[in-house]
């Protein structure tokens, strides 16, 4: 495994184990996604009115600065990589909290978004972040880091299956609660991921920093 949690398994181990090639490479390219659609998705979701489509705008760009994040301390000890991944934990949250209070404002205001844009760009988005999420299985069983990157992507292709839903729900009944319901379950889903990532995180800052005189 990629993080041990017994006395054979050192922290310079496991920085071996992580900074490889095939980690980074996977980085990168899911960096470059997500940065994309990002930018594709705040201008579909300003055009649409979509709610969803802004959060998952949003989600995209934490997700771009996480995996940059990532990039940064691939290679370094454990407790640097479990801080990290205590701050993208505690980003994620924050952007759920927003999620949940942008749809409560779209509620009353009673907005109607643009189904065919919605699902034109949610199916786009969906297919790229499915290809990232499958890159990224391989790594799921990793550190809090690791852990963390995993998390962000498999909510990611879970959220843009919400938003086509969603677009035949907006289409099919001609309201906007159907994008509200999708933002909602995208707020729940940041909400529960945030918290998996942070209690890890601490708990490996909890570890005795065994072989950090080695990694030096």
């Amino acid at each position: 495994m990629a993080c041990c949690h017994d006395d054979h398994c050192s922290d310079t181990g496991s920085v071996r184990e992580l900074n490889t090639p095939q980690w980074r490479r996977a980085l990168w390219i899911a960096l470059a996604i997500n940065a994309g659609f990002f930018i594709a998705e705040v201008t579909a979701g300003a055009a649409a009115g979509s709610a969803s489509l802004m959060a998952d705008a949003l989600d995209f760009f934490g997700d771009a600065a996480n995996y940059a994040i990532s990039l940064g301390v691939t290679g370094m000890v454990l407790a640097w990589r479990a801080r990290a991944a205590l701050v993208k934990g505690w980003t994620l949250i924050a952007f759920a909290a927003w999620v949940l209070c942008s749809a409560a404002w779209h509620a009353w205001s009673g907005t109607i978004p643009r189904a065919e844009v919605m699902g034109a760009v949610g199916a786009a988005a969906l297919v790229a972040n499915g290809g990232v999420a499958l890159m990224l299985y391989r790594f799921r069983a990793g550190d809090a880091n690791m852990r963390s990157v995993w998390i962000c992507s498999r909510n990611d292709a879970i959220g843009n299956l919400a938003v086509v839903l969603a677009a035949a729900g907006v289409f099919g009944t001609g309201t906007g609660w159907p994008d509200l319901v999708v933002a909602t379950i995208m707020g729940g889903l940041g909400l529960q991921g945030g918290w998996q990532i942070v209690r890890q995180a601490r708990a490996e800052l909890r570890q005795p920093a065994t072989g950090l005189v080695a990694a030096e």
